[in-house]
């Protein structure tokens, strides 16, 4: 292994403007004397550098950078390539079972004789702890401590644990819960944009445990969402192997028309983006109408990613980013390093200079000045409707066939009164009648031109006696405790509570399923007479059944838009025709006379969002608040198990762990766990969700003690691997061949022919001696990354999995827990090659790792006498060390105890 970077020629010192000394030294991109980097994408850039100052020829290698260098060329062939990222992002849900094997790490090496110590992220891990508010209470002065009182008492033990974690380990920032939503944290706080460690500048650039970390991307910071062990990976130094990806160039031209928000742009960008196709890819906004976007704009647009499919949509960093840093509190001294920095490495876009062509992999264009005023819904993010269309569109999903954009509600049923009685005064309800009406999410609620548009309208309502339903369940939860501040500066969040607004948290609420219960006089009159109910959210997502399980029309809309709904307590109105209420005086008022112009929102926020706002807030968050501050942990840099917890389990990875690795092993007369067709998704591996009465887990939380009432998810159970190994497969919708189209977590223990749970079926097989496989199809293991996905078949005792194909980044988790995984040779599969699943497979590998080759041939031998090639998917150098350990986590213990210095 190579110790010096062959890079090395290329470190330059970066001078502080004006000769006050130096900021530090940097790899130069420009000393390379290439040609071809002037035309990469800037997203692309930010994995040159990594790979320049990371090339190690062992992880990261010279024909690597070569492969990026040569983008132009190698990212049309889906070449792989190493990356390792600035730091680590996570969210409370997710960084639980991180700190949770760092313990165990911990424990390993100081039963192995190491220094327990050593064990620390080797990059800087931000945790913040998102804990996302249930609205149980909304309508109140009050809701704020109400729901984290709430919150409190069920998420007492995880959140001890993770203020452990906070003084146990070095380079691990926890960020307590109340402090906001963990993407705009990131965005307003955490993120560095450029880094200066030891001396040496470079970019930042992160990975974090959920999908919308890619809100930092307006930022200039690459960042996306990736599983818990690619995290975890990561936190511990290891590469990230990805594709190099495509990199859609979108212009931006114009400016946007008076009254038309972030949230229109957004929904306007996601519906040209999903049609256009960018699943894998990058996204580069580059063009003359950046200047009219705010930073809070362009982040609105990044958080979106994931909806429009792309891994991120990024903004490069030009004036307005500086001009936000500085806003939000970021010193002088670092602003300037930042500019210099990026400046010197070609990273900064200065728009009052001559433009570099750049290459793009495919170009699109939109005039800011053709987006209108929209939502989205009623089940899907990038089905968006035109404000003006918006009625229309309405009742013809209420006569189209079910699906997307349909409920098939017969038409003599459509004009339908369900008349209850609310606290004792006579009410209604009809289709479309809104039943929900939430601010929140992390997409926009700390976007000031939004939220203070929100509270204008909600001014002008009140000033001319608007009101809205009391039926409606109205929340506001901002992304961040600056929002607080600014729209008490205002004086406007009085107009927004007196219409029932009041905030309730800071953190995902309504648009994560948090929404708490609606009115059981509402739900009865909803369900009884099958009411289309509305609900209205300025999120991200309206998936069916996601925001509340009786309302099935959701739609996305701008904070102003969700108030304006509210007001007219229905989503089936015409706003340019119909009124949205009765002023005091009798007179109808229309959208226009509540609406506010676009220099009304810019005045206001001129003189309400101001720096010492951000700065206030986040020294607070060094300072915790009483109920964090008041949280007893125990000290100490090891943990003290509690074997009783059902929140926090010792898991088993590290148990008999000898300084000498395993070396490689096969599979010998093992049988098949489960016989999978294609399309088998990580949704449907990994546990999540509600637990089940009648399931394995609620069997071991039962026997705990556990009341069915208090079993709460499987999400916030991630730190029991006990819990979590029951809940793996057991979906309800997964189909397993051996059940003959019987659907759910069930299968066949083959010696004995007994119909049993998954859980159970390991169990047995477990305790008989007998190794297991997995069978299945094309895909195998798509869909969002999930660590339990890979960790739980771990657990269960399964030792390979032979499909026709896998997803990238679930067939290198699987090998990162030490499961072998195959693919059939092309054209053939499970059916084609007659197994049924029913026989013993064996799987012989070469006891010495060094005499495997990634992507070489395996002969599988069944005692039926079938056998047939596979190609071995250890597709790197690393992986196959990562497999000789026994897995990822192994591998950096012994490397850290061998390690000299």
């Amino acid at each position: 292994m190579v110790t010096e970077n062959p890079f090395s020629s290329i470190l330059r010192t970066l001078e502080k403007p004006g000769g006050g000394g130096e900021f530090g030294k940097y790899y130069s991109l420009p000393a390379l004397n290439d040609p071809r980097i002037d035309r990469l994408p800037y997203s692309v850039r930010i994995l040159l550098e990594s790979a320049i100052r990371n090339c190690d020829e062992f992880q990261v290698k010279s024909p690597d950078v070569e492969k990026i260098i040569d983008w132009e060329n190698t990212s049309p062939k889906q070449v792989e390539i190493p990356f390792k990222p600035a730091r680590v992002l996570l969210q409370d849900f997710t960084g639980v079972p991180a700190v949770v094997d760092l313990a165990c790490m911990r424990d390993a090496m100081n039963k192995l004789g190491g220094d327990s110590n050593k064990i620390n992220p080797l990059v800087p891990v931000d945790l913040v702890i998102d804990h996302s508010v249930q609205v149980d209470v909304a309508r109140s002065e009050n809701a704020v401590q109400a729901n984290m009182e709430l919150e409190f008492q069920r998420n007492k033990e995880r959140f001890g644990f993770l203020k452990w974690g906070s003084n146990a380990f070095n380079n691990m920032l926890v960020v307590p819960p109340g402090s906001g939503i963990v993407h705009q944290v990131n965005l307003e706080y955490l993120g560095r944009v450029v880094f200066n460690t030891n001396g040496v500048l470079y970019p930042d650039s992160v990975v974090g445990t959920d999908s919308h970390t890619t809100m930092i991307d307006g930022l200039g910071v690459a960042g996306w969402g990736v599983g818990g062990i690619e995290a975890e990976a990561a936190m511990l130094g290891q590469p990230m192997s990805m594709v190099l990806p495509g990199v859609v160039g979108f212009k931006l031209l114009g400016k946007l028309r008076d009254g038309v928000t972030a949230t229109d742009l957004v929904l306007t960008v996601t519906q040209m983006l999903r049609k256009h196709g960018v699943v894998g890819k990058f996204v580069e906004f580059y063009g003359e109408g950046m200047s009219e976007l705010s930073l809070a704009d362009r982040a609105t647009i990044a958080n979106m990613s994931p909806e429009y499919g792309a891994t991120m949509g990024f903004f490069p960093v030009d004036h307005v980013t500086l001009q936000y840093l500085r806003l939000t509190g970021r010193s002088d001294e670092t602003v300037s390093m930042i500019e210099s920095y990026l400046r010197a490495n070609k990273m900064f876009v200065d728009y009052s200079e001559p433009q570099v062509e750049r290459v793009y992999s495919s170009y699109l264009e939109l005039n800011l000045e053709d987006v209108e005023s929209c939502v989205s819904g009623p089940k899907r993010p990038h089905d968006r409707v035109p404000l003006k269309e918006m009625k229309a569109d309405w009742l013809a999903c209420l006569n189209n066939r079910v699906g997307f954009k349909g409920f098939a509600v017969p038409v003599e049923s459509q004009i339908k009164v369900a008349d209850f009685t609310f606290h004792g005064t006579p009410a209604h309800l009809r289709h479309g009648d809104v039943v929900i009406a939430a601010i929140t999410s992390c997409t926009n609620t700390s976007n000031p031109s939004v939220m203070l548009g929100a509270a204008l309208v909600a001014k002008k309502a009140c000033e001319l006696g608007l009101q809205v339903k009391p039926w409606i369940k109205t929340s506001l939860a901002p992304g961040s405790g600056v929002v607080t501040k600014y729209l008490q500066r205002s004086g406007l969040q009085k107009y927004l509570n007196q219409l029932g607004f009041h905030i309730v948290g800071y953190g995902c609420t309504t648009c994560i399923g948090n929404s708490g219960d609606i009115d059981e006089a509402v739900a009865s009159a909803i369900t009884e007479n099958d009411i289309v109910a509305a609900a209205v959210l300025s999120g991200n997502r309206n998936f069916e059944g996601r925001v509340h399980p009786l309302t099935r029309a959701n739609y996305l809309a701008s904070p102003p838009l969700v108030v304006a709904y509210a007001l007219a307590g229905t989503v089936n109105i015409d706003f340019d025709t119909e009124p949205i209420g009765i002023a005091k005086d009798g007179t109808k008022i229309f959208f226009n006379d509540i609406w506010p112009s676009s220099e009304e929102i810019a005045n206001v926020v001129q003189s309400s969002v101001l720096p010492d706002m951000f700065k206030d807030t986040y020294n607070a968050i060094t300072q915790g608040n009483p109920m964090w501050n008041n949280l007893s942990v125990p000290s100490g840099t090891l943990y003290a198990w509690d074997p009783t917890s059902t929140y926090i389990h010792e898991p088993p990875y590290f148990k008999n762990m000898t300084m000498s690795p395993p070396g490689s092993h096969g599979v010998k007369d093992a049988y098949c766990l489960l016989n999978f067709g294609d399309s088998i998704t990580t949704d449907h591996i990994s546990p999540a969700g509600s637990i089940h009465k009648d399931s394995p887990a609620a069997r071991y939380l039962i026997e705990r003690g556990v009341d069915r009432r208090d079993f709460n998810s499987y999400g916030s159970r991630r730190g029991n691997d006990e819990v979590m190994a029951r809940g793996t497969f057991a979906n309800i919708r997964i189909v397993n061949k051996f059940l003959n189209g019987e659907v759910g977590p069930k299968t066949i223990h083959i010696p004995s022919g007994e119909k049993l749970s998954v859980f159970d079926a390991a169990e047995k097989y477990k305790n008989e001696g007998h190794d297991m496989i997995i069978l299945a199809g094309a895909e195998y293991g798509s869909g969002s990354s999930r660590d339990w996905a890979a960790k739980g078949p771990m657990l269960l005792g399964v030792k390979a999995v032979i499909a026709k194909s896998f997803e990238r980044i679930h067939r290198s988790n699987l090998v990162g827990m030490g499961i072998i995984p195959l693919c059939f040779k092309s054209g053939e599969d499970a059916d084609s090659l007659g197994l049924t699943g029913h026989e013993r497979y064996t799987i012989d590998l070469p006891s010495d790792v060094n005499e495997i080759r990634p992507g070489q041939d395996v002969t599988v031998v069944t005692d039926t006498g079938k056998t047939f090639v596979s190609t071995l998917r250890f597709d790197t150098e690393v992986e196959l060390a990562y497999f000789n350990h026994g897995g990822i986590l192994q591998y950096a213990i012994r490397n850290l105890i061998n390690a000299k210095h």
